[in-house]
C-alpha cells in the first residue's frame, strides 16, 4: 500500500481545491490510502529569529513528520497573482529550515482547479522550482489543472461532475502510484 498525503494550497472551505483533495481518496487506485496533512493554518509567518528564538512551532512539526512518513505526496493548490498562494509557500519555507529535510527525495504530484482558462497552471511552475530546491522528487503526467472549475464543480455540494475531469485524476493518481514504487521501491 502507497500511504500519500494531500496538502491543500487554500484555506478556504469554499475552495475548489479542497473539495478537489477531499475527492481524492475516492479515486485512489486500490494500492494508494491517500489522506489530509496537517494544516497550515496556524503558521507565524517565517522569521529565522522567531525559529532562532522559539524554534520550530509544533504545527510546523507535525506537517514535516506527516510528509516524511508519507511515500508522497499531492498539492492541490489555487494560484494567487500569478504564483504559489502566501500560506503554502510559509509552510514549504518552514518546513524546508528543518535539519531533516522532509521534502528531500519525496515523490510530490501537483493538481489545480481555477476558475480561469489557465487552471493554475502557473502556480504549478513556479511551485515546482520551489520544491526543485528541497530536493522534491516531481511526478511529471499526466498534469492535473482544472480549468473553469464553476463549470466542473457542484455549485451546491462543490462535488466534481466532470467526467472527463475525474478521469485524468484517476489516471494521474495510478501513474503517481507508479512513480513513487519506481523512485522509493523500499
Amino acid at each position: 500500500m502507497v500511504d500519500v498525503i494531500t496538502i491543500c494550497g487554500s484555506l478556504r472551505k469554499g475552495s475548489y481545491n479542497a473539495a478537489l483533495a477531499r475527492l481524492l481518496p475516492s479515486l485512489a487506485p486500490a494500492d494508494m490510502k491517500i489522506t489530509s496533512a496537517p494544516s497550515f493554518a496556524n503558521f507565524p509567518l517565517y522569521n529565522a529569529d522567531l525559529q532562532n528564538e522559539k524554534g520550530f512551532p509544533d504545527s510546523v512539526i507535525a506537517l514535516a513528520d506527516a510528509i516524511s512518513g508519507a511515500d508522497g505526496v499531492i498539492i492541490v493548490s489555487p494560484e494567487y497573482n500569478w504564483t504559489i498562494p502566501g500560506g503554502l509557500k510559509n509552510a514549504i519555507d518552514w518546513v524546508s529550515r528543518l535539519k531533516e529535510q522532509p521534502f528531500k527525495d519525496k515523490p510530490i504530484a501537483l493538481q489545480s482547479a481555477s476558475v480561469g482558462l489557465l487552471g493554475g497552471s502557473r502556480m504549478q511552475y513556479h511551485l515546482r522550482q520551489s520544491l526543485v530546491f528541497v530536493d522534491a522528487l516531481l511526478f511529471g503526467r499526466p498534469e492535473v489543472v482544472v480549468t473553469f472549475a464553476p463549470q466542473k464543480f457542484d455549485e451546491k455540494t462543490l462535488e466534481l461532475k466532470d467526467q472527463p475531469t475525474i478521469d485524468i485524476i484517476k489516471q494521474q493518481l495510478a501513474a503517481f502510484a507508479k512513480f513513487i514504487s519506481r523512485v522509493r521501491p523500499d
